[in-house]
């Protein structure tokens, strides 16, 4: 079958499903109508029913529990046995019940089941049923009782917590229950196969350890109690450990003492003690000691215990052996020292000493009464006092045992203390250093005496022996000397004092008895020593070596030397004590001179030059010797005024040369001193200048002024204004100027300044300097920014420039602004040669001149616009259809986007050939035979004076296109002339067709009554449907399927009719139409 008629018949099973659904629908509403109707009965078909009696039925309640323990489950069921199909209500003491934690329901609600998960869930249920609207009566009630399930109790019946391997325990579980239940024991949270209220575990073992509760369970349903308390039991794998000790700890034990023995167990709970000697028991106790009260040497063995709790093992402890002495003890008496007589103050030590063994307690006794009781085997008296001598023995014991006696010790004690006697020798009444001396202290009772020496009651520690020497006195040893002896403990009182004075031999003083130390040759030079005493004799040196054959008090030089020169001093000797000699007496030193002093001249101050006014002292001086008398010269004349110094107030006539001389005695005189110069000057006036570069400033400038001296330096300087002194502005001084400025200058600073110098550390001051004038402006200088041309409107190529000018004053900087962006542009002008729609801002100049400050002031700002000049446009005034009928054409300039009014200038080749101020211009090719480019602009008197040269339009390529043109009409021409002629030809010369060789013509269009006929008819509907509705986008994996659609191609069986097929499909694609064209 052709494609054609797969469509027709696709279709048409649309059309028949479309069909049966519509039909469908109907009938289905027929049907529902019908049963409505049905449904209302009418009146006259009513049937009347008699009117029956309810009797509602009674409910019953059944339940297996109605006693229950807490977290138990009951059930009850409610029923009615006459019908079925009934839903029920449950209520608990008359309130309605509702689905919760505590109550679900099951079955038409026909089964309760009640968590009892608390006490207060008790009480009277009942239920009632209900069906079809109708309701039951309330049945019987039935009682639920929730109660607290019994707790157990563990006790633990054996009476220690730590059990060793082998012994018994028992627990049990109270109280006792109703025979309903029965006791399960746990250990370690596990059951054990062990019911009843006691457990009872005859030999435990290591298992066995662990965390014992009891439970109580029910035998008739599964319900169990909660856990009892834990009971923890702790089996030891270790035997317990023994340890018998004993009290005393002796080693040896003497007759009717007494000791005990102490069985430690290190678990301490419920121990039977037994105790054995030599291995047989001797006792059997609860408590763990045992004491023998007296000792016997029969007593001495090998003793131990053994434990046991209840029915248990026995174990054993360690042994502990005891030694018991035949006879008692017998303590011997000792003391020490042994001295047969003691002094109050000494001390004694009594010793008791036992033959062997410890832990004795002693008593010590005196003329047979007990005086002390010690621990210790000593007893001792610190200080003896006379009622302390008597008859001492001691007692011994050892812990409640019997008392032993010592021997007795006989005890003598004196009366007083002894006291030295202390002695010198020699014995003179003041020591010189170096001499010897030896000191003596004697005790007239007794021996074994050490001695202890005291000096300035000072102990000195090396010295004990009876009699001490000092080999060399010294200054230190002088003072009081005391001693005393002493016995071990004993000390007796010091000796009286005895006194050591230690003194120097007198230093003999030195005098010179010549006026003056330093002499010259020929000089007298005379000393003397002098001592308080006449025990004395005197030796002389001269630089501490002797001279000879001089031992007077006065030593005389007629007429001193050089080599007389040096350091002299003398020293005196004791005429009695060999060996004592004085030290060195003060000294004197001497220089002999051969030559004479030249004196030495210096003036203060020292300044070079002085100044009229100022006060300079000159001063000579002789550095040798002294007793000078001086002379005073100027330029060689002798001024005849005495002293070391000479004051001079300057004038100029004290410029000059000084000089000075010294003389003393009747034949000694120095030469001159060498010559000072004086140069005295008159005061200089310092000079005044401004080193900024004007004196004519505005607010806020900077000024600086100089003052500074011509050839002097060291000067301090005051400034003046209106001739009263000024103390504003900032001033810095250097060696020669000063400089004083003023930061921000103001209307108060004008005025007239001076200055006047002033000689630092001297009082040295100038006249004042000429005056300078400095005038300050009452404000900042005027700056405008001409523009030329002065236009706000500019446009791109124009030439613009600007000038900033200022009123007043000079030394002006200029600083040029655009849109406050500060651009390069040198001096007071600024010009723009070509100007571009980026110049376009506001401009502004700022001028200011640098002194220490930068003082700045700004022009108004100036807006400048600049923008695009227009642009002129050639067009083309010659229509197409002149073209052809002249040989001209006509050109016109205008500027684009302005509707100002305009004149014209032509440029052929870039060369003016305007005739005219024109718009238009003609072109021909007598005018133009090289066919030239051609550019207009536009002229004005107003800005924008000129627009932009308009692009270049070239004649040739319009003439090329005119020849074209023409070439083509004619061949159009000539065409159609042969196409015309060629068809009369074909009309006139061709044979006609014979009818029967005739093809018939086939109608590619059926009527209606064909298309009825024919089961492959397209689909009436092919116009109304599109693609879209009956050609689904296909889905991926879908194959593709035919709709009848616009486009859907005839069957077609003859060659012309695929032909004509072929091309209405064409047709179709582009146009959407079916055309036949028939050759």
């Amino acid at each position: 079958m052709t494609q054609l008629s797969k469509t027709t018949s696709t279709c048409e099973t649309q059309w028949k499903m479309l069909l049966v659904q519509v039909l469908t629908l109907i009938y289905l509403i027929s049907v529902c109508a019908a049963q409505e109707v049905t449904a209302i009965p009418t009146s006259d078909e009513t049937t009347y029913v008699p009117p029956t009696t309810y009797d509602p039925p009674v409910p019953s309640v059944t339940s297996v529990l109605s006693d229950v323990y807490i977290n138990e489950k009951v059930v009850l069921k409610c029923s009615i046995s006459s019908s079925s199909g009934w839903t029920f209500t449950w209520e608990k003491n008359g309130q309605r019940l509702s689905q919760n934690a505590d109550f679900s329901f099951q079955d038409q609600n026909s089964e309760l089941t009640i968590t009892a998960n608390r006490k207060d869930l008790s009480g009277s249920y009942t239920c009632r049923g209900e069906k079809q609207g109708k309701g039951s009566k309330t049945s019987e009630a039935t009682d639920v009782k929730v109660s607290e399930p019994p707790v157990p109790l563990l006790i633990r019946q054996t009476a220690w917590t730590d059990v060793f391997v082998g012994e018994a325990v028992s627990f049990k579980c109270e109280p006792n229950l109703p025979a309903e239940w029965k006791i399960i024991w746990h250990k370690n949270n596990q059951p054990l196969d062990k019911e009843g209220p006691s457990l009872h575990i005859e030999s435990v073992t290591e298992n066995d350890k662990g965390t014992y509760v009891c439970q109580a369970k029910l035998k008739s349903r599964l319900f169990s109690s909660g856990f009892s308390n834990t009971t923890d039991l702790n089996v030891k794998s270790n035997n317990p450990k023994l340890t018998l000790s004993r009290s005393p700890d002796f080693d040896r034990f003497y007759p009717e003492e007494s000791i005990s023995f102490t069985c430690t167990v290190d678990v301490t709970s419920e121990w039977k003690y037994q105790w054995y000697k030599d291995g047989e028991k001797v006792a059997d106790s609860s408590s763990n000691t045992h004491t023998i009260a007296s000792l016997k040497p029969s007593d001495k063995g090998q003793y131990h215990c053994k434990v046991q709790r209840g029915k248990g093992p026995l174990y054993e402890s360690n042994a502990e052996s005891v030694e018991v002495a035949d006879n008692k003890p017998k303590p011997v008496l000792g003391r020490s020292p042994t001295f047969p007589t003691m002094y109050p103050g000494e001390s004694i030590s009594f010793t008791c000493t036992v033959d062997m063994q410890s832990g004795w307690k002693y008593q010590w006794y005196k003329d047979g009464g007990k005086v002390a009781d010690s621990s210790s085997n000593t007893h001792k008296i610190a200080s003896l006092k006379p009622s302390d001598k008597g008859q001492y023995h001691c007692k011994v014991q050892r812990g409640k045992g019997p008392l032993y006696e010592s021997n007795t010790e006989s005890v003598e004690v004196a009366d007083n203390k002894p006291k030295p006697d202390l002695t010198r020798s020699p014995t003179f009444p003041t020591m010189y250093p170096g001499e010897s001396i030896n000191f003596t202290c004697t005790v007239d009772m007794q021996s074994g005496w050490e001695y202890e020496w005291y000096h300035r009651d000072v102990k000195n520690p090396s010295l004990s022996s009876k009699t001490i020497t000092i080999g060399s006195v010294t200054h230190g040893d002088k003072g009081d000397y005391r001693c005393l002896a002493k016995r071990d403990q004993l000390k007796t009182d010091q000796s009286d004092p005895v006194s050591l004075e230690v003194s120097d031999p007198p230093t003999p003083i030195l005098k010179l008895l010549s006026p003056w130390s330093d002499v010259f040759e020929n000089e007298v030079l005379k000393f003397s020593c002098d001592v308080s005493s006449s025990e004395w004799t005197f030796t002389w040196h001269k630089n501490q070596n002797l001279i000879a054959d001089e031992k007077g008090s006065v030593l005389n030089n007629a007429a001193a030397k050089v080599s007389d020169g040096g350091q002299y001093s003398c020293k005196a000797h004791h005429k009695d004590r060999r060996g004592v000699s004085s030290a060195f007496s003060n000294t004197s030193t001497v220089s002999v001179y051969d030559k004479l002093p030249t004196p030495t001249l210096s003036r203060d101050p020292m300044f070079t030059p002085m100044f009229i006014g100022e006060t300079v002292k000159l001063k000579c001086a002789v550095d040798v010797s002294s007793g000078w008398s001086y002379h005073w010269y100027k330029d060689g004349s002798n001024l005849n005024k005495p002293g070391k110094e000479l004051s001079i107030e300057l004038k100029l006539s004290d410029k000059g040369g000084y000089s000075c001389e010294a003389k003393r005695g009747e034949k000694t005189s120095t030469g001159r001193s060498k010559e000072t110069q004086l140069d005295v000057r008159e005061i200089p006036v310092p000079l005044l200048s401004h080193k900024t570069q004007w004196l004519d400033v505005f607010p806020a400038e900077s000024v600086q002024l100089s003052c500074r001296m011509e050839g002097s330096s060291g000067w301090t300087f005051i400034w003046y204004k209106d001739l009263k002194e000024y103390r504003e502005g900032n001033v810095i001084d250097s060696e020669a100027e000063s400089i004083l400025s003023i930061s921000q200058a103001s209307h108060s600073h004008r005025g007239k300044y001076l200055c006047s110098g002033r000689l630092k550390g001297r009082s040295v001051s100038s006249t004042r300097s000429s005056p300078l004038e400095l005038q300050v402006y009452d404000g900042k200088p005027t700056v405008t920014l001409l523009q030329d041309p002065s236009d706000k409107l500019m446009h791109t190529s124009d030439l613009i420039s600007f000038t900033c000018h200022v009123n007043v004053s000079s030394g002006w900087k200029y600083i040029w602004y655009k849109d406050n962006k500060q651009f390069k542009s040198s001096g007071n002008s600024h010009q723009i040669a070509s100007a571009k729609t980026s110049d376009s801002g506001s401009y502004r100049c700022q001028v200011e001149r640098k002194t220490t400050k930068t003082f700045s002031s700004d022009s108004r700002d100036v807006e400048l616009t600049i923008k695009e000049r227009p642009k002129a446009n050639i067009v083309l005034l010659t229509t197409w259809s002149e073209v052809f009928s002249t040989d001209s054409l006509k050109l016109e300039c205008d500027v684009m986007g302005s509707s100002d009014s305009w004149n014209y200038t032509w440029y052929k080749e870039d060369i003016n050939v305007s005739r005219s101020l024109s718009s238009t211009y003609k072109v021909t090719p007598h005018d133009d035979p090289e066919q030239s480019s051609y550019t207009c602009e536009g002229i004005r008197t107003e800005r924008p004076m000129y627009s932009q040269r308009s692009d270049s339009y070239r004649t040739k390529n319009l003439l090329l296109k005119r020849r074209i043109l023409l070439s083509i009409s004619g061949c159009l021409f000539f065409g159609i002339i042969a196409v015309f002629i060629g068809c009369v030809a074909l009309r006139i010369f061709r044979k006609p067709v014979v009818a029967d060789d005739k093809q018939e013509e086939t109608s590619l269009f059926l009527t209606m009554a064909q298309l009825k006929d024919r089961n492959d008819a397209p689909c009436p509907l092919v116009e109304y449907i599109t693609d879209a509705d009956v050609n689904p986008p296909v889905k991926e994996g879908e194959e593709n399927g035919t709709s009848c659609s616009e486009a859907t191609s005839l069957p077609i069986t003859t060659p012309d009719e695929q032909a004509a097929t072929a091309n209405g499909k064409e047709a179709t694609e582009n146009g959407g139409g079916m055309v036949s064209f028939l050759q």
